[in-house]
């Protein structure tokens, strides 16, 4: 068997989510392969409404094993809240959530330089979701980072210690100092005592070597789905960097962040919206600040599930996603949030960039200073939500579609009407 791979194809909030819940019936083992608590996945069915952060979006499925794997990043204190909220619903994650013991923690001082390192960059800040992923992704590439498996190893105190009285030694080379600071509106002594208090949630999990598990639930015979959290736009290496996150959101992040080799991976799915979001600062050029732009907003409720902050919203970029697709090997599309335009008399796709005097194509290194030439459509002006099957769709949805799919060279083969895991369409 080989591992699927399900990513964001745009600079995050996509529908990832979503789309893992409706698919993970058929797997047996969902996990999340990179990223922290930056994430933010939306999940609804039955009238219940849930935001994921670190666990895998397969977890609703009680039969179904989640795993969490060795290059996400896991906060103590955000994932007992996400424990407690499934559990307030009667979900127990213990049940069927594994965790890799080579996972990295972040910790509270990890929290505090976010915020130090983004208030020191004044104007040219980058967004961050002040989560604490950079400073811990940075200390695991430098060697000093805690692992989820130092929890029952004696010296994790003085290892903690250690850490935290660098990170403290840094905070006040920028002038800062833990009380200059909040984090999740608690005092940083505060935040740090209920921290340690949520280890021994993460304690009560069963923690195992992952890519030891992965490999044997393949050659068992078992499917697995690899979830990747953010959007390949975001990409450490490929994204529009500085502006990125700190991990490979593309699919070359399931080889290391679960363990497995490239030839293991099989079907790589594509999610991406009918048109373009960004959270934070970075290069967006289909933005929108006009009438167009705040309709967007609105219809699509279009405020981050991690910090609740404002989404910019634009058209649809298709040189980004044609991008995002080569990079990752995409092999099906899978388009969220088409009925957010059925308010749209006219929609607009981007097909080429005007680059230094030049119209082009694609991305290149110097994305700060793009202008889109745009390719119009007829919009499809009406209520899309209630349709059940793609034979329904109206004509200008279809072309929508069928335009996509010529330029992408790539079928679509899921459309998302609307955010309930029965709004689905396979064509």
């Amino acid at each position: 068997m080989k591992v699927d791979v399900l990513l964001g194809l745009q600079w995050g909030d996509e529908g990832k989510g979503k789309i893992v819940d409706v698919l993970a019936p058929g797997y047996d083992v969902i996990a999340r392969f990179q990223g922290g608590p930056n994430a933010g996945h939306t999940i609804e069915f039955d009238g219940m409404k849930f935001v994921l952060h670190t666990i895998p979006s397969g977890i609703f499925n009680p039969k179904k094993q989640n795993l969490i794997g060795n290059g996400v990043i896991i906060d103590p204190y955000v994932f007992k809240k996400e424990v407690e909220q499934l559990r307030s619903k009667s979900l127990d994650a213990r049940q069927n959530l594994l965790i890799s013991r080579k996972a990295h923690l972040i910790l509270p001082s990890h929290r505090l330089l976010d915020a130090v390192y983004e208030k020191s960059k004044g104007d040219l800040k980058i967004g961050s979701t002040l989560k604490g992923i950079g400073p811990t992704y940075t200390d695991k590439v430098a060697r000093l980072g805690i692992r989820v498996g130092d929890l029952n190893n004696e010296g994790f105190d003085e290892k903690y210690a250690a850490l935290k009285a660098n990170h403290l030694r840094i905070a006040q080379s920028y002038g800062s100092a833990s009380d200059d600071f909040k984090i999740e509106g608690l005092d940083f002594e505060t935040y740090e005592k209920q921290w340690f208090a949520a280890l021994e949630t993460l304690k009560q999990f069963e923690l195992i070597d992952s890519e030891q598990y992965i490999n044997k639930s393949l050659t068992s015979g078992k499917k697995v789905l690899a979830e990747g959290a953010q959007g390949s736009l975001l990409d450490i290496d490929f994204g529009s960097y500085p502006f990125v996150t700190s991990s490979n959101t593309i699919s070359a992040g399931v080889c290391s962040g679960l363990g497995i080799a490239p030839s293991k991976v099989g079907k790589v799915f594509g999610v991406f919206k009918a048109y373009c979001t960004r959270v934070g600062s970075g290069p967006f050029p289909t933005e929108l600040f006009d009438d167009d732009g705040k309709l967007m907003r609105d219809q699509g409720h279009e405020y981050g599930a991690t910090t609740g902050r404002p989404r910019r919203c634009g058209w649809m970029d298709m040189p980004a996603l044609k991008y995002a697709i080569m990079l990752s090997g995409v092999t099906d599309l899978i388009m969220t949030k088409g009925d957010v335009l059925s308010n749209f008399e006219t929609i607009r796709i981007a097909t080429q960039y005007q680059h230094k005097g030049n119209a082009i194509d694609y991305v290149p290194f110097d994305d700060h200073d793009l202008r889109p030439l745009y390719q119009n459509l007829q919009g499809w002006k009406t209520n899309i939500t209630k349709i059940a099957d793609a034979s329904e769709f109206p004509k200008a949805l279809a072309d929508y579609i069928r335009f996509i799919e010529k330029a992408t060279q790539t079928p679509v083969s899921i459309v998302s009407v609307g955010p309930d895991r029965k709004q689905t369409i396979v064509r």
